[in-house]
């Protein structure tokens, strides 16, 4: 099953390094191969979110999300997303920006003689309308998780006192608005406040608008307690259990919700990339058709192996990696936060709520051993 999973993204990934290699040589080459590595780092809580919702759809719509979805990741928000920001922020047309993504200024300055930035220029001068919007939308996610009261918890003497506080109607929503006041007010510069407060707001109502379309066909909670009971994650030849069964519009909008989310997870990386290489090329081939496609392949996995219901606490660790990379995204409106250190605090969480799951399994094993067997 593992050769089957990521056989594709092993072949695309040798594919993309001869690429960058025909197109750049060895440069190139370790350039696309570092880019890769980074987005799969960054991307981590990414997957193991888009397995806890892909799992609730039908297997319809997890086909839809695993092709055309991967798509519009690959091309969409890291070859034509950057360049749209390009355009528009600049006000360029799409063919005057494509132009200055491929045709560097000479001696890499930051504009051209005829005024126009250059690639790079122009989406970091985006960043604080790209770091609010993601941010917040990001920020909604975690609150209305850590807001709701579980049965299982990771942080326990944390995630108790939240959930129990989270019976406060739209907590989420007044810590997520308070937190934007504060960037704005603070994090930004005079010159984008109004800006931030307005991306910010965007990416609240998206997030709002997203998951209440979807809630509004979630799954029966009586399916999801058996799709978490099942041994080790069972389905039916390697597909989506008998309970995953959001299909027509509650696939759509479970498609929508993992599109925008992905969006999300996808700025940083791309902001990120440019203190490797400002190369579009580069770029599109080490963030998208590796790194996202390594993704798409580690969603799978944890999907078709039941992964989440094995070790419980990884759902948990994803999402506070996503609160630190809310949080990170709002700071680094006022200070540079650098992407190794966003990285790391991702994947540090991650392998915590492992270790801790594995220790559950163990200690639960342990309890089952020694306790007295039935009298028959």
């Amino acid at each position: 099953m593992v050769v089957r999973i990521f056989g594709i993204s092993i072949v695309v990934t040798a594919i993309s390094l001869v690429v960058a290699f025909l197109y750049g040589g060895v440069e190139a080459l370790i350039l696309c191969a570092i880019l890769g590595v980074f987005e799969v780092s960054l991307s981590f809580d990414n997957a193991v979110i888009n397995a806890t919702v892909l799992r609730r759809m039908s297997e319809f719509w997890q086909k839809i999300f695993l092709t055309i979805g991967i798509l519009i990741a690959v091309f969409g928000m890291r070859l034509v997303f950057p360049l749209a920001v390009v355009w528009i922020t600049a006000g360029l047309d799409p063919v005057r920006a494509l132009d200055i993504a491929l045709n560097p200024p000479a001696g890499d300055a930051a504009f051209f003689p005829d005024g126009s930035p250059s690639y790079e220029t122009a989406l970091t001068a985006a960043h604080p309308q790209i770091a609010s919007f993601g941010g917040m939308f990001l920020m909604m996610l975690f609150l209305n998780f850590i807001f709701s009261e579980r049965e299982i918890t990771w942080l326990s003497w944390l995630e108790r006192p939240l959930g129990r506080a989270g019976k406060l109607d739209q907590l989420a929503v007044v810590i997520a608005a308070v937190s934007l006041i504060v960037a704005s007010e603070f994090l930004a510069d005079d010159a984008h406040r109004s800006t931030v407060l307005l991306a910010g707001l965007l990416g609240m109502i998206t997030y709002i608008t997203v998951d209440g379309l979807g809630s509004m066909f979630e799954v029966p909670e009586e399916a999801e307690d058996a799709l978490d009971e099942l041994p080790h994650g069972k389905t039916s030849n390697d597909g989506p259990s008998q309970f995953a069964v959001a299909t027509g519009k509650a696939g759509f909008f479970l498609f929508l919700y993992l599109e925008v989310l992905d969006a999300s997870f996808s700025f940083d990386g791309v902001i990120g990339a440019f203190a490797i290489t400002s190369d579009p090329i580069i770029i599109a081939l080490g963030l998208g058709f590796i790194g996202a496609m390594f993704v798409r392949s580690i969603t799978i996995f944890l999907v078709r192996k039941g992964t989440l219901s094995d070790y419980v606490y990884l759902e948990h660790g994803a999402h506070w990696a996503i609160g630190a990379l809310a949080v990170i995204l709002l700071v680094s409106l006022r200070v540079h936060v650098n992407e190794i250190i966003t990285g790391l605090i991702g994947v540090v969480l991650i392998v915590a709520a492992l270790i801790s799951s594995v220790v559950r399994n163990k200690r639960e094993a342990a309890a089952d051993d020694h306790s007295p067997s039935p009298v028959g």
